[in-house]
């Protein structure tokens, strides 16, 4: 509608200027060279017009004439861009496909066609990793670090090539590269984390699991629990470097950071007790204890109470039983302590009512254990032993990434050198840790000796029960 009412002004502005010109008739003449030409007025305008008109054509056919050689270029460069797009889309899609021979085909053919290297080097170091050519494709990545707009991606394709052959030394400082130009990718932050822990450098790799947990590569949970781990493999590093207050803040820090966290109760508690705060050591413990009852925490309790008598270590294990009184560990835990004092009969009513609630490997050996020491019974031993043969695996800390069971918590695996990968969890396929030998290098813990003291004397600092001497 538009178009039409404009094409009416248009016409009706010419023949309004047509009207124009035949009700105002004049001549024009021109004297030339003893020439004279004489017209019409709206004959000399007409002949004006069509003079432009003429020169007009003829400007642009000239142009035409002399552009036509760089028009021919530029239609040539075009169609072969064009082709070479063409061949990086086809690569890029081979790449995908895993078609190593076609992605590396059509990778030389875009090279030969476009003049952009980074497009076509990343295209042929993809092309080469699918056939299996490490050597090219770390070529390509290579030469991608001389120029600063494929410097990051040549950078993440070298780390990629050194994860996958395990060099861990190179990647470490291929991510830090990276993140100098990218410090804030998520996958970066990830990868250059776990580098750092699994190196152990404990303080670098906090500080990285900061940013990583900030940009969202690590979700907040997570990050509280890969914290408290960092915090106590830098308890564990101050301790050999006989900085005991910096290893027990460490330890403590973990702790408060997650109070269920069991391995980081049991190392604050250990220290506590090794400067002689055995309250403390005991609350730490307890306080771990309502949140997570644990064979662990039963073992360094065990070291807090080391001193009392049997009778008083019975006491303080039930005192500990209230803050998870239902609970099978807290079960065991007082049946152990009955077991030890010759209290036959507790021993054989917490064993029972475990066995109730969950039969399992320890609550059988415990039972094998009570029939010796109370009645000699060797049969009923044998057979209790016999049910735990046969009974499920107990829990143990087994390793999330391969699978492995390892005999204490450590902050790496020492199977697979995962970081913070061990669980409290009863494991899938029976599998122990490789020898040292054939272990790959990872950082392991002694355990703290135990403190103990003389028989039936409270430690300084320890609280017996109501009633204990």
């Amino acid at each position: 509608m538009t178009r039409a009412i404009w094409f009416i002004i248009k016409v009706a502005i010419v023949v309004a200027i047509a009207v124009w010109l035949a009700n105002h008739p004049g001549t024009v003449a021109i004297n030339w060279q003893g020439y004279v030409v004489e017209t019409g007025f709206g004959i000399a305008i007409l002949i004006g017009v069509a003079a432009l008109a003429a020169g007009i054509v003829l400007y642009r056919l000239a142009r035409a004439i002399l552009g036509a050689p760089r028009n021919f270029g530029r239609y040539r460069r075009s169609r072969r861009r064009e082709r070479g797009y063409q061949a990086l889309t086809r690569g890029m899609v081979a790449v995908a496909a895993g078609d190593a021979t076609t992605a590396r085909k059509m990778a030389r053919k875009a090279d030969g066609l476009l003049n952009e290297p980074p497009l076509t080097m990343l295209l042929s170091a993809q092309a080469a990793q699918l056939q299996g050519d490490d050597r090219a494709a770390k070529e390509y990545f290579t030469a991608m670090l001389d120029r600063p707009e494929t410097a990051f991606l040549g950078l993440r394709g070298l780390l990629t090539q050194s994860l996958k052959a395990g060099d861990r030394v190179e990647a470490l400082q291929l991510a830090r590269r990276a993140q100098s130009l990218q410090p804030n990718t998520p996958w970066l932050l990830g990868t250059l984390y776990d580098l750092e822990a699994r190196s152990g450098e404990w303080a670098a790799a906090e500080g990285t699991l900061q940013q990583a947990v900030q940009a969202g590569a690590i979700n907040p949970d997570d990050g509280r629990r890969h914290r408290a781990t960092l915090l106590l493999e830098r308890s564990f590093e101050a301790e050999r470097r006989g900085r005991s207050d910096s290893a027990l803040s460490h330890a403590q820090a973990a702790h408060d950071l997650l109070s269920g966290f069991v391995p980081a109760a049991a190392r604050a508690a250990r220290l506590q007790m090794a400067i002689g705060k055995h309250k403390n050591a005991a609350k730490t413990i307890e306080r771990c204890w309502r949140v997570n009852p644990h064979p662990d925490l039963t073992s360094a309790y065990r070291e807090v109470v080391s001193s009392y008598d049997p009778m008083t270590r019975v006491k303080l294990f039930e005192k500990l039983r209230k803050h998870a009184p239902n609970d099978v560990e807290s079960l065991l835990a007082v049946a152990r302590a009955s077991l030890d004092a010759q209290l036959w009969g507790e021993a054989r009513a917490h064993l029972t009512k475990a066995l109730e609630m969950r039969p399992s490997r320890r609550v059988f050996q415990l039972l094998a254990e009570l029939e010796r020491a109370e009645r000699q019974d060797e049969e009923a031993a044998r057979a209790w032993l016999a049910q735990a043969a046969n009974a499920p695996a107990d829990a143990a800390w087994t390793c999330t990434a391969c699978n492995a069971v390892s005999p204490s918590w450590g902050g790496l695996c020492g199977h697979c050198g995962a970081f913070d990968s061990l669980e409290w969890k009863a494991p899938t396929v029976s599998m122990s840790l490789m020898s040292p030998e054939a272990a790959p290098t990872v950082i392991t813990h002694q355990a703290t000796e135990p403190v103990t003291g003389q028989p039936g004397v409270a430690p300084g600092g320890q609280i017996a029960p109501q009633g204990a001497t």
